[in-house]
């Protein structure tokens, strides 16, 4: 049955969906990776794609957009009406650390936020952490591995702001060990967090923050395809593939 934002019907969906920001990017991802692959779903233009992956695993893939407003919407919508059980965010991020490098991935454990996102919750006035699922993480961590690639486990920021007023304000964040920033690992944290869901942000690094250095194009698709690999090892493995092992 579909929802406001998303004209699907149930089964429609894999159980694990892959969620880039940008909905291009989720139809480069479906048409190189994934075969007898579907549209699932096209409302204002946010592609989804249901097919199966490189190892014979039913995976989706869909456009999140940008930031926590538009992640939770189809987060929401995907956990509650669609039968997904865990949602695995691929995108980008600018590393805010010396010994995080271009193009390594980070494995987001925890997300930081300056947004009130959770203002809807009375915590009276508590702070919550929020984390990934640990089976989803640690899956990441062994695909990763399995592939050579330098890897980072820790915590990020997701901000609300992108072009912040003050220039040195990631500075304070990187202070606390805070790896890097993107805008919406929090919001897909917490929403699984509240719905009972599984959750994990895996990030390509193409910024960074120490020198303003930058991925080149080719450098960005190349770091880009593998990101999405190890995503979907670790999706197929959630699905019964038998392809990660300690």
């Amino acid at each position: 049955m579909a929802t406001p934002h998303i004209n699907a019907n149930k089964g429609d969906f894999a159980k694990v969906v892959l969620m880039p920001g940008d909905p291009l990017r989720a139809k480069w991802i479906a048409d190189k990776y994934l075969s007898e692959v579907r549209l699932v779903n096209e409302v204002r233009g946010a592609l989804g794609f249901t097919g199966k992956g490189p190892n014979g695993g039913l995976v989706s893939v869909m456009a999140s957009g940008m930031g926590m407003p538009s992640i939770g919407i189809y987060s929401h919508e995907l956990f509650a009406e669609f039968g997904v059980e865990s949602i695995i965010r691929i995108g980008t991020m600018g590393t805010y650390q010396p010994d995080v490098g271009l193009r390594s991935i980070v494995l987001a454990q925890g997300a930081c936020t300056d947004s009130n996102w959770m203002g809807q919750h009375d915590l009276r006035g508590g702070t919550f952490s929020a984390i990934a699922d640990f089976g989803l993480l640690h899956k990441a961590y062994l695909a990763a591995r399995k592939k050579d690639l330098e890897v980072h486990v820790g915590n990020i920021l997701s901000a609300d702001i992108f072009y912040d007023h003050d220039p040195s304000t990631w500075k304070k964040w990187a202070g606390l060990g805070v790896l890097g920033v993107e805008m919406e690992a929090y919001g897909l944290y917490a929403n699984a967090a509240s719905m009972g869901k599984k959750a994990l942000a895996l990030l390509t690094v193409t910024d960074s923050f120490l020198g303003g250095k930058k991925l080149t194009s080719e450098e960005r698709q190349l770091g880009l395809g593998e990101m999405v690999e190890t995503a979907l090892l670790v999706a197929e493995s959630e699905v019964g593939c038998p392809i990660l092992s300690d």
